[in-house]
């Protein structure tokens, strides 16, 4: 055992030797390993990073554990069929059905509801368009999570007796109350003055919608002003990620009991929920990772023959030395994993210096871009054993061209 252990050890520092006896040769040869790790784990980073990223503006903007009900509401793309079918069958939703959820779904944490309508504002000479009016519970700030940075939100005085106050969007405050305190001051919405409660959070655009250009009234409010149209939006909050999709659960079948559906018939609503939304984007970045993933490590195998060209070249250049070592007692296969620990070590050595790089490359892209980047170990793993399987593979013919050769022949080519 202790023999065995000496001939390793032997090997790995002869193998260290040899790298740094050449030390330009042995950079240039990792830079093909270096390039290919940091691209598998950079390329990682980006996904992870782009997953990040959207569970973040998916949270920000409808809340953690939210879902929605609505009359036409679903996860994918509807063709005109589905719109039609949809339009025939589903019925709009009221207030009764929002109060039956408050009721009768026990697992929901918050029930609340919402409607709301393009407009565009106008006061004191100024206009701002392409904004939107939403009347919502005063639960809704619960439910999806917002910050307000001024004042306070709607509260459940304000619904009962449909006050005329408002909760400007961060875009509106800077358009009409750039360099004062709104708070108190009076603010047209649909023609009539409101008195401003409160300032929410700037948010910042969320997949194209410029969510800081709402300006949120009391749901009972909006209704006196322009009437119940096409029904509101339910809005619910599930007590943890873990049980989203029961609550989820719970709530239809509370819907379909009011609703009377029996049965396979089908809902006559729809529901969407952060959690299947959440569901999509890893389907999606999953889909990224396998295509683009087998690509990266390309630059790997690319390494890797470098490697193995590197190798051929020592292996003629220690000719002699192979030959002494074989003629002293040295066994073929001494000299055959002699040769595989070092290039082993070459690419293993290049694969912890091409993490280092993809670190650095990750730490730049985070500090100087908004692009958060996040490495992962799964990631880590993968470059790593993929880098030094490489190197392995790409020892072994030279490794046993060295070991092939004959003692008495090699002793002549000093």
């Amino acid at each position: 055992m202790r023999t065995v252990y000496t001939f390793y050890m032997d090997a790995a520092r002869i193998a260290v030797q040899s790298i740094f006896a050449h030390k330009l040769r042995a950079f240039l040869t990792l830079i093909g390993i270096i390039i290919g790790v940091s691209s598998v784990v950079v390329v990682g980073a980006a996904i992870s990073g782009l997953n990040t990223y959207v569970v973040e503006k998916v949270t920000k903007m409808l809340g953690a554990n939210h879902f929605m009900v609505a009359r036409i509401a679903s996860q994918g793309e509807l063709t005109e069929e589905d719109l039609e079918r949809m339009n025939r069958r589903n019925k709009r939703l009221r207030r009764d059905d929002m109060e039956w959820l408050q009721q009768y779904c026990e697992s929901c944490a918050a029930v609340g509801a919402q409607q709301g309508r393009g407009t565009k504002f106008e006061q004191d000479g100024k206009t701002f368009f392409g904004a939107a009016i939403l009347g919502v519970t005063p639960n809704m700030a619960e439910i999806e999570d917002k910050t307000i940075s001024e004042g306070r939100f709607i509260q459940p005085e304000d619904q009962e007796h449909a006050q005329l106050v408002t909760v400007l969007g961060a875009d509106i405050k800077d358009k009409f109350f750039p360099d004062v305190d709104p708070i108190g001051k009076e603010f047209k919405v649909g023609g009539l003055p409101m008195r401003v409660i409160g300032v929410e959070e700037r948010r910042g655009p969320i997949f194209g919608q410029l969510v800081d250009k709402h300006v949120y009234i009391p749901l009972s409010t909006f209704q006196r002003l322009f009437g119940k149209g096409d029904g509101i939006q339910i809005h619910g909050k599930g007590r943890g990620t873990d049980t989203l999709k029961l609550t989820v659960e719970d709530a239809r079948k509370a819907l379909r009991d009011y609703h009377k559906l029996i049965g396979s018939e089908e809902d006559n609503f729809g529901i969407v929920n952060t959690d299947t939304e959440l569901a999509q984007v890893d389907e999606f970045t999953g889909t990224i990772a396998v295509v683009v993933t087998p690509i990266t490590l390309i630059a790997l195998v690319v390494g890797g023959i470098v490697v193995m060209n590197i190798m051929l070249v020592s292996v003629t250049e220690r000719t002699f030395e192979i030959g002494l070592r074989k003629a002293l007692g040295a066994r073929r296969r001494q000299v055959l994993t002699q040769f595989l620990i070092e290039s082993s070590l070459l690419c293993a050595l290049g694969g912890v210096l091409g993490l280092v790089a993809s670190a650095g490359i990750s730490w730049a892209v985070t500090v100087f871009t908004p692009i958060t980047m996040t490495i992962t170990v799964g990631y880590i793993v993968l470059a790593l054993g993929v880098s030094t399987v490489i190197g392995m593979v790409a020892g072994i013919y030279p490794a046993y061209k060295a070991s092939r050769l004959d003692p008495i022949i090699a002793l002549t080519r000093n």
